[in-house]
């Protein structure tokens, strides 16, 4: 068992689907938790929950690397604003009026905004493989926000929230772009921590004027408490590591195709727990999302190679 789990973090090509899946769970609870719990304090809520779990993991270690930390505290503070500050409290304010069919087809283009942002700031190159997969998961997306019809799409208009979506997207494009800039020495862990505390100190002046200046009250219900429970270990803490180490091993881009399963995921959710139909056109776009993610992550195993007569080995 030690072994298999070694080899996946090794090679987490099989670990992609997890991220996704914690994800739609949260995007199920912020469209519940919209009407009742103050967007920027459920951002708040579930990185405190995620770094008081990860803290005693890490803070010898963080101690240990303080002095690179202070030497990177640029790209730390730019990975909390993005990733942690910007994405969530932005996503959570959309969710607030944004219908779930242009959430799904707004957070879709993630995986078109990875490559982009990753050209402009020079971290990597996309290939036509990852242009390939790309295009047929987008595709598979928009037949399921279709509901198979493509004049339907016709009726989605971007309005004030569709655009906090677009704009929580950017930040978390950003975001996995300059994953791929921490340095080496520092650990994982310990540089997750650090966004996380810096994604905080973003968000403290927002969360002090939605609570002062609008007067919003955080529910203390045990419902509502463990949503931001699950948000915060699993939604946060779980699937930042993973995505994480998924775009340190294989990529920004190759990473960013598997957020297409988040569509996947949350209708298998709606499915199970709110008993929505699964149609023909939702069988479709699943079926065109997974192609698109098998294309651009499938890595065909190379033949090991052989010592011919002529070859140095021969003599």
């Amino acid at each position: 068992m030690r072994r298999s789990l070694l080899a996946l973090w090794a090679n987490p090509v099989w670990l992609l689907w997890v991220p996704p899946a914690f994800w739609a769970g949260n995007l199920v609870l912020g469209r519940a938790l919209g009407p009742v719990f103050p967007p920027v304090s459920l951002a708040v809520g579930r990185w405190v929950v995620a770094l008081a779990a990860l803290a005693p993991f890490v803070a010898m270690q963080a101690w240990r690397e303080r002095a690179l930390l202070a030497r990177h505290w640029r790209l730390i503070a730019a990975c909390g604003a993005f990733g942690i500050a910007g994405y969530n409290a932005l996503g959570y304010l959309a969710l607030q009026t944004v219908p779930a069919t242009s959430v799904a087809f707004l957070n879709s283009t993630l995986p078109l905004m990875v490559p982009l942002a990753a050209v402009v700031l020079g971290v990597e190159r996309i290939t036509w493989k990852a242009l390939a997969g790309i295009a047929i998961s987008f595709v598979g997306v928009t037949w399921i926000v279709a509901r198979g019809e493509l004049a339907s799409l016709v009726a989605l208009r971007l309005g004030g929230g569709e655009l906090l979506v677009l704009l929580a997207v950017a930040n978390y494009a950003v975001y996995s772009v300059l994953l791929r800039r921490k340095p080496a020495a520092i650990s994982p862990l310990v540089f997750l921590a650090a966004t996380m505390a810096a994604g905080l100190v973003v968000l403290m002046p927002f969360w002090a004027f939605e609570l002062v200046v609008r007067g919003a009250r955080i529910p203390t219900d045990a419902a509502s408490v463990g949503a931001v429970l699950y948000i915060g270990i699993f939604a946060s803490l779980f699937a930042f590591i993973l995505w994480g180490r998924c775009v340190a091993t294989l990529g920004a881009t190759v990473t960013g195709v598997s957020f297409h399963l988040v569509a996947l995921f949350t209708a298998l959710l709606a499915f199970v727990v709110l008993r929505e139909p699964v149609k023909s056109f939702h069988i479709a776009g699943i079926a065109l999302i997974l192609l698109g993610f098998f294309v651009t992550t499938f890595r065909p195993a190379r033949r090991p190679t052989t010592a011919t007569a002529t070859g140095p080995s021969a003599s």
